[in-house]
């Protein structure tokens, strides 16, 4: 496949970080909107600037195209389609899901949730902690304690059988995964994702008892008047696999390791709890969700930063790099657990901004809290820089993370 002179790789983050790369700063300095050879052969425009990426997430010309139809093939060769994720449903059909689904997922209706994190971080800690006392006295806080978290979370809120997780989570890795994998084996997952989904919910329409959000909305699709309809509950499913599982577990894997390679700061956190939300907050601007998979595509032709993008051209806004944007973060490289305000666009921006932002704050914060106040003392049991990484999909985080307290 041929391209032009001026199409760049994406920038590679650095081995043993989790990004974002530095190449991107001067990206931002001198080529804000850029074409880029992307892993999969395509070409994208790269946005690394904080107002561009921003007003992309918000630009009602610039859809999420659905994975099965990005990138583009017709004739014999184009794959079924498959049901949209929330992140990819356009134009009504969008404003209705949202409507329905957003007020369920606020603050005040997440209360519920907050002892049940609580607890299922208690018993974690407590398992770590008794596991250290009959080894050697160390932790792996990856395998005890952030790995297993947001899936046991992800269960409790949505209604997923926690047992079931071995059907389920290899065709999630796989979607997540993507690289290395023939868009088929990619397709083949979502499908089989999409059939996992469809069976759990013929089972919760014949088991209606709980408050999980699965029996929430299938409710809600029986109340006559609803604007949600039952394929809606199917991609709701679909939806908190892909955004609410890998994306959890490597962030917070990333975040324990910057608070413990911060410990003055990590100090202050523990003196000063009520400053958890604030500092939840730089995490999520600070470590990276993602580094370049946001795929938009262009709807009609618009320019961009003096760059002419053509109708159907993939836009790539890229939020690790906006969130390191000087001219929106003084200091931007620098961690500051009490920075505020705090615009960060980890969860996107506009009518796609992340459903479950809330969720994710909600977790992260409880899991610092839960492990400072179990374990006050806890430092790192070997040198950072020694720390094995797992950097087998673009959210990469540390392999193992080892503690003592």
């Amino acid at each position: 496949m041929n391209h032009p002179e001026d199409v760049i790789p994406v920038p590679e983050v650095e081995p043993g970080t989790a990004g974002p790369p530095c190449a991107y700063a001067r990206l931002r300095a001198e080529q804000p909107v850029v074409k880029a050879l992307l892993p999969n052969g395509e070409t994208g425009w790269l946005i690394s600037r904080y107002e561009d990426a921003r007003a992309a997430f918000a630009d009602p010309r610039l859809v999420r195209p659905l994975l099965s139809a990005w990138p583009p093939r017709e004739g014999d060769d184009a794959p079924p389609p498959a049901l949209p994720t929330f992140l990819e449903m356009t134009g009504g059909h969008h404003e209705r899901v949202r409507r329905t689904v957003l007020p369920m997922f606020g603050r005040s209706r997440l209360k519920f949730m907050e002892p049940r994190i609580r607890a299922m971080a208690g018993e974690l800690i407590d398992a770590m902690v008794a596991g250290a006392e009959a080894g050697d006295g160390t932790a792996d806080l990856v395998a005890a304690y952030a790995d297993p978290l947001p899936l046991r979370v992800l269960c409790e809120t949505t209604g997923l059988p926690y047992e079931d997780r071995e059907i389920y989570l290899p065709h999630t890795l796989a979607l997540l995964g993507a690289a290395g994998l023939t868009m088929e084996e990619v397709l083949a997952a979502l499908y089989a994702l999409q059939d996992y989904a469809d069976g759990l919910i013929s089972l919760r329409e014949k088991d209606s008892e709980g408050e999980d959000y699965i029996r929430l909305l299938l409710a809600e699709t029986r109340r006559p008047g609803s604007e949600l309809v039952r394929d809606d509950v199917v991609s709701f499913v679909v939806t908190m696999l892909m955004a609410g599982y890998k994306t959890n577990i490597q962030h917070t894997s990333n975040a324990l390791l910057v608070l413990l390679t911060h410990p003055e700061q990590l100090r202050r956190l523990r003196e000063a709890p009520e400053g958890i939300g604030t500092a939840v907050d730089e995490l999520l601007r600070y470590v990276p969700l993602m580094n370049a998979i946001n795929i938009l595509v262009a709807t009609e032709d618009l320019t961009l930063q003096g760059q002419h993008i053509r109708a159907g051209d993939a836009v790539i806004p890229v939020p690790a790099s906006a969130n390191r944007d000087p001219q929106a973060f003084a200091d931007p490289d620098r961690l500051d657990l009490t920075r505020t305000p705090n615009a960060h666009v980890a969860f996107g921006h506009g009518p796609h901004a992340c459903t479950g932002g809330h969720l994710t704050r909600m977790q992260l914060a409880i899991t610092i809290e839960v492990l400072l106040e179990r374990l006050p003392d806890i430092e790192l049991a070997v040198p950072a820089e020694t720390i094995p990484w797992d950097e087998s999909t673009p959210l990469r985080a540390p392999a193992r993370l080892p503690v003592r307290w």
